[in-house]
C-alpha cells in the first residue's frame, strides 16, 4: 500500500503522507500531453482498472521525484511505460504480490525484472545490479551493496523492496522505467496509479 513507503509514522501520519506523495505524482502526471488517450490500448486501460481492488497495490518508487516520460508515442517511438524520476540508488517497491517470472540485461531495458501478478505482468527497467546463474543453472538478479536478491520463481509480497533506481541500458538520467500488461496487453501505468489513488483515498478517509 502507498502508506508502506512512509515508515515511523502513526498510521493517520503514513497515510496522509503517502496521499501526499501520490497526489503530487499525478499532478506531476496530469502536465504531460493527454494524446495517449486516442490509442487502441485506451479501451483495454479503461476496462482493466475499473472493476479491481487496489488496497493491496504499492506506490513502486521510493524518493519519487517527478514523471519523466508518459506512456504513448514519442519521438524516438513508441514508449510502453512511465518512466519515474528518483535519485539512483532509491529502493524500488514490488507492485502487487506476485511471482518473478523473469530477470534479465540487455542495451534498452537495461538490467530488468518482470513480475506476474494473476494477469497483470508488471515490469521494472534500468535497475543497478546484475544478472548471474548458479552452479544448477538458476538464474537471479543481484544487487549486493542494495542487499538485494532475487530468483525466478520466487514470490515477493506487494510493497517489498526488489531493486534499487539505477542507469542500466538505454537512459540519460536515473529513473525505473514502469511497464505494465494485462492478459498480455499493454496497460498506461498512468491510469493504474488513478485507479489506487482513488480507492485508497477513499478507503483511509474512513479511519
Amino acid at each position: 500500500m502507498i502508506n508502506q513507503l512512509i515508515s515511523g509514522l502513526t498510521p493517520k501520519a503514513q497515510f496522509r503522507s503517502g496521499k501526499a506523495l501520490l497526489m503530487a505524482s499525478l499532478m506531476s502526471l496530469g502536465g504531460f500531453s493527454l494524446g495517449w488517450q486516442k490509442l487502441v490500448e485506451a479501451r483495454e486501460s479503461i476496462q482493466a482498472t475499473s472493476a479491481l481492488s487496489w488496497s493491496e497495490a504499492s506506490f513502486p518508487v521510493e524518493n519519487f521525484q517527478e514523471y519523466t516520460s508518459p506512456f504513448g508515442y514519442r519521438s524516438s517511438g513508441f514508449h510502453y511505460g512511465l518512466d519515474m524520476a528518483a535519485p539512483q540508488g532509491s529502493y524500488i517497491r514490488n507492485w502487487w504480490t506476485g511471482t518473478v517470472v523473469e530477470v534479465w540485461e540487455d542495451g534498452r531495458c537495461g538490467t530488468g525484472i518482470a513480475i506476474d501478478s494473476g494477469q497483470w505482468t508488471h515490469i521494472y527497467c534500468h535497475v543497478q545490479g546484475s544478472v548471474a546463474k548458479d552452479a544448477s543453472g538458476r538464474t537471479y538478479f543481484i544487487d549486493r551493496q542494495g542487499g538485494i536478491q532475487l530468483w525466478e520463481g520466487q514470490v515477493v509480497a506487494s510493497g517489498a523492496r526488489i531493486a534499487r533506481v539505477g542507469m542500466t541500458g538505454r537512459t540519460t538520467g536515473p529513473h525505473l522505467h514502469w511497464g505494465l500488461k494485462y492478459s498480455g496487453r499493454w496497460v498506461d501505468p498512468g491510469r493504474v496509479l488513478m485507479a489506487m489513488y482513488n480507492e485508497q483515498n477513499q478507503r483511509y478517509s474512513r479511519r
